[in-house]
């Protein structure tokens, strides 16, 4: 979930943070991490909001700077043309102030500081570390490229999920459907007949009498069920119960764990590619993984600070597997460390994209055969008298 934090950081005074965060207290450690003083924390509840929450464009606006600068525009001329350009009046609001920076000679890292909503840590460290060798348009180009790989990896797992979450629903309104409105009506039908019935059918007709009967009652309970579930879902300490527990379960849990490693590889990768020290990195990056795998980070930061090779520290904390040890061992002999550690981050992502294949071609069927026993048993329940009694006619 995410938290709107108001804190003040070393160099750039009060600045509002948007950080994804399991709890409040999680939330206030990232900013006390950073050197920073929490001011207030609060919860972001824009996912049910009926306003939509204003995102700057940021892979729009590196792909056009990066273009004005390949066509040998300046910066400040790149930023000039993209102001000009620009329509939405919040996004105009932040290039001008950019622009404005820039003339007063700030440098461009130092101007995106002041938009942490808008430029991400990962980005200004990004555009910083270009700054020491003068290649923009090179540390536009690797952060276009993995934060294009980032969201298709998203999109492809949010887009396997989807059709199964589908099923699920359509099934529980069809059967909602069935026991509301058309059980009742077939329990009227058959209360002539007594008790010359199957137990299941008259099991049935007897939900379908007290539908009928106390069916206001009913409807404010499930109301009341409904809420009591969106509000357990939205709190932190569920959702966190929900993926300790999913971490416990083995065949989930590791590959929880390897997508984990995927962007943790993946983000380490650009930042070396860019020049930023190992340490300096992993400290930038233990953000994005799961807080009980951050502890790790650190310890493998240490044990590289005292003298350990990438390998051997990642290998002793477990933030490796054995092809992507092997991986890092060949990076180390090479000096492409960066370039190997976005190998072994496109080679786990290939790895879950293959589970998530597998996985939803396993549980599609598996759906449809459940929903399809549920509906069609509440079916023939519903017509076992009718077969009764024509077989009493013969």
């Amino acid at each position: 979930m995410r938290y709107e934090v108001k804190a003040v950081m070393a160099g750039q005074g009060t600045v509002y943070l948007e950080l994804e965060a399991n709890s409040e207290e999680e939330a206030r450690l990232q900013v006390t991490d950073q050197g920073g003083m929490v001011l207030s924390v609060r919860r972001s509840f824009s996912g049910f909001s009926l306003k939509a929450r204003h995102h700057f464009p940021l892979v729009h606006f590196s792909q056009e700077l990066l273009s004005l600068q390949t066509a040998g525009l300046s910066l400040v001329e790149g930023i000039e043309t993209l102001l000009e350009k620009e329509q939405d009046a919040s996004n105009r609001k932040i290039i001008q102030n950019l622009l404005t920076r820039l003339y007063e000679g700030v440098t461009f890292s130092q101007a995106l500081e002041e938009y942490p909503l808008a430029f991400p840590p990962l980005y200004i460290a990004t555009v910083r570390a270009s700054e020491r060798t003068g290649d923009l348009p090179e540390a536009l180009t690797r952060f276009i490229s993995y934060q294009t790989q980032m969201d298709f990896v998203r999109k492809k797992l949010v887009g396997a999920s989807i059709y199964p979450v589908l099923l699920l629903v359509v099934g529980f309104l069809v059967s909602i459907f069935l026991m509301v409105f058309v059980v009742p009506k077939f329990s009227a039908i058959y209360d002539d007949m007594g008790s010359d019935l199957p137990w299941l059918s008259l099991l049935l007709i007897k939900w379908g009498q007290f539908v009928h009967e106390r069916g206001f009652e009913l409807a404010v309970i499930a109301a009341a069920a409904v809420a009591m579930i969106f509000y357990t879902v939205s709190r932190s300490s569920f959702r966190a119960g929900v993926l300790r527990l999913l971490w416990r379960i083995p065949a989930i849990g590791e590959h929880m764990r390897v997508y984990q490693l995927a962007r943790f590889y993946k983000t380490l990768g650009m930042l070396l590619r860019g020049g930023i020290p190992i340490t300096q990195a992993l400290e930038m990056v233990s953000g994005l993984l799961q807080s009980h795998l951050r502890p790790k980070v650190e310890a493998a930061a240490k044990h590289i600070r005292e003298g350990k090779t990438i390998s051997s520290a990642m290998e002793q904390e477990g933030l490796t597997t054995a092809v992507g040890n092997r991986m890092l061992r060949v990076g180390e002999r090479t000096g492409l460390m960066g370039d190997m550690m976005e190998r072994i981050g496109n080679f786990h992502d290939e790895e879950i994209a293959r589970w998530v294949e597998w996985t939803t071609k396993l549980i599609e069927p598996l759906l449809m055969a459940f929903i399809g026993i549920i509906i069609g048993g509440i079916i023939i329940l519903m017509y076992m008298p009718i077969f009764e009694l024509a077989g009493s006619i013969n």
